[in-house]
């Protein structure tokens, strides 16, 4: 693996290291950590990898690594969004599989000129949707499909945060909510997307229609630093997507509720191995992480007893690991792909025209 981004005071940078190395699978080897040749050094240092693979740009490590007969297999993407669509570009040029993190771009536009470059020289290409990893999100995931149940008649994501509740804004706040590195969506695009993903991945459901309201709260900001919408999906199941970072006090509560004809599921971010099962006749059931009857696509997600707490890490962990499938050619990875960062994309564009221009409902199509 080669890191782009994640260099000195990074967050996700130590984060994606961690999780891609957690099952033995991948190793860290190289990287462009900073587009400032000694910071991108000093990190290299801090990751504790040979100092000569520790390049001042993206071009440097490709090509460098592609001399060497141990050379780096993938890269992931750790930057802001602005650099997500040459950085990924430059390595499928070079035939080098794609990890990214979320959103796909900064825009629509580079959205399909990246699904555009891999339609062109098709290499594996992953998004880190990273709760899309997490064992009960995945049965969820099963459940639904097996129509435990029955039909999808309403689904409720909600990601709340707190951290830009304030008018203060650090140097991961900096970039978000400056329209020119993050594109144009701010928090749509930072956390709402995550909420789409995970509300279509879990029902197997996608969203044809929405009526999007975003709005920035704190004064002076040039992004959405809160939205909502709601939702509508094929078959008519309806929908609400909440997404907020200055909701005072708020860590990362994402939350999952579906609900079926014949039941319902809830589950939540903050106490991930726990998913309760409303049933129909008014009872409730808790399904925990590592109980023996969770189907195999959860229970392979898991690593530890039941009752030993899993959380962030071990959901990305487990995106990396089935991408690390992929590059063997094994089937039955679930990393997000091309596809799901197009629709991802195409909400930040479609709810950031329609809440500016007050449209209400409206059809939401990816094309």
């Amino acid at each position: 693996m080669g890191l782009i981004g994640g260099g000195p005071g990074s967050f996700i940078g130590p984060v994606h290291r961690i999780a891609a190395e957690l099952d033995g699978e991948i190793a860290l080897v190289a990287g462009a950590f900073s587009r400032d040749a000694a910071k991108s050094e000093q990190a290299g240092r801090g990751y504790g990898i040979d100092p000569s693979r520790a390049y001042p740009s993206v071009e440097a490590m490709l090509a460098a690594e592609a001399q060497r007969e141990d050379g780096i297999q993938f890269v992931t993407i750790a930057s802001p969004n602005f650099h997500h669509l040459p950085a990924a570009r430059a390595a499928i040029a070079a035939g080098i599989a794609v990890m990214s993190d979320k959103p796909m771009t900064a825009t629509l536009a580079e959205a399909r000129e990246l699904a555009a470059s891999l339609d062109a020289t098709p290499v594996p290409y992953g998004l880190t949707y990273t709760y899309s990893g997490y064992p009960l999100v995945r049965e969820m995931r099963e459940r639904i499909a097996a129509g435990a149940i029955g039909p999808v008649r309403k689904v409720v994501v909600e990601y709340n945060q707190g951290w830009l509740a304030g008018a203060g804004e650090g140097k991961q706040a900096e970039w978000r909510l400056d329209p020119a590195r993050s594109g144009e969506g701010g928090c749509i695009a930072d956390i709402g997307v995550h909420a789409f993903h995970l509300a279509e991945f879990v029902t197997g459901l996608t969203v044809n229609r929405i009526n999007a309201d975003l709005g920035t709260v704190v004064p002076g900001r040039l992004l959405d630093d809160d939205c909502q919408m709601f939702l509508r999906f094929e078959g008519g199941a309806r929908g609400l997507l909440m997404a907020s970072q200055v909701m005072t006090g708020e860590g990362n509560d994402l939350a999952l509720r579906i609900y079926g004809e014949n039941g319902g599921y809830r589950w939540s971010q903050e106490n991930p191995n726990r998913l309760e099962w409303l049933r129909g006749d008014g009872g409730m059931e808790i399904v925990r992480a590592g109980d023996p009857g969770l189907s195999e696509v959860a229970r392979r997600g898991t690593r530890l007893p039941g009752g030993h707490p899993e959380g962030l890490l071990e959901s990305l962990a487990n995106l990396y690991r089935d991408f690390a499938m992929e590059l063997r050619g094994q089937s039955g990875s679930l990393v997000p792909g091309a596809g799901d960062g197009l629709r991802g994309m195409a909400l930040v564009a479609a709810a950031v025209a329609a809440s500016r221009d007050e449209r209400g409902w409206v059809d939401f199509t990816v094309c």
